[in-house]
């Protein structure tokens, strides 16, 4: 026996709040939402301007008004499967679901493509020595202020505490880094 966390009242309500909000914002061409309500799940449907309604997805709730399950409605088969989300997550928002089964049924595939956010301006991480070459000066000179400190010395974070300091020759190349850029006397 599955045991199913109670669906409250309020949470119905509220995702049925947040649906017609997204639907507001990102599908004009629905002219409302329509949920249903049956155990732990949520149906959802889609009114369009004229009239037409859409069976879009089905929402299980698992016990927080955040995080939902989600199967898409298959027209060809007239039943819902079992889908995952964007983010290659079974769990995610209820946000989210309508916009994969909205971008699927009004052919919008931008709907599940986000920009990636895991881009940087620049790299994660300097290399100073001899087979990276000579680093942009903005680079190597933010590098010598974080790692070095007053007189040459380097920073107790490089410290090998005992063991061997496998980051000396990187050390080096930063104090002649510093040197260059004459900042080896700031901390």
């Amino acid at each position: 026996m599955v045991l199913v966390a109670k669906y409250p009242d309020s949470t119905k309500t509220s995702l049925a709040q947040r649906l017609t909000a997204r639907a507001r914002e990102r599908w004009p061409g629905l002219a409302s939402i329509a949920v249903r309500h049956r155990g732990a799940f949520s149906y959802v449907d889609g009114v369009l301007a004229d009239g037409t309604t859409l069976r879009l997805c089905r929402l299980r709730y698992i016990g927080s008004a955040h995080d939902w399950r989600f199967a898409i409605y298959r027209a060809s088969h007239d039943d819902y499967d079992d889908s995952i989300f964007p983010t290659g997550l079974p769990v995610g928002t209820c946000e989210d679901a309508l916009d994969v089964a909205c971008g699927l049924y009004l052919a919008d595939p931008t709907a599940w493509t986000r920009p990636p956010t895991n881009l940087r301006p620049r790299p994660l991480s300097v290399k100073t020595n001899a087979e990276a070459g000579p680093q942009p000066p903005e680079l190597s000179t933010r590098r010598s202020r974080v790692c070095c400190r007053p007189a040459g010395g380097c920073s107790s974070a490089y410290a090998g505490a005992g063991k061997r300091n496998v980051l000396q020759p990187e050390l080096a190349a930063c104090e002649r880094l510093a040197a260059l850029a004459g900042d080896g006397d700031k901390p």
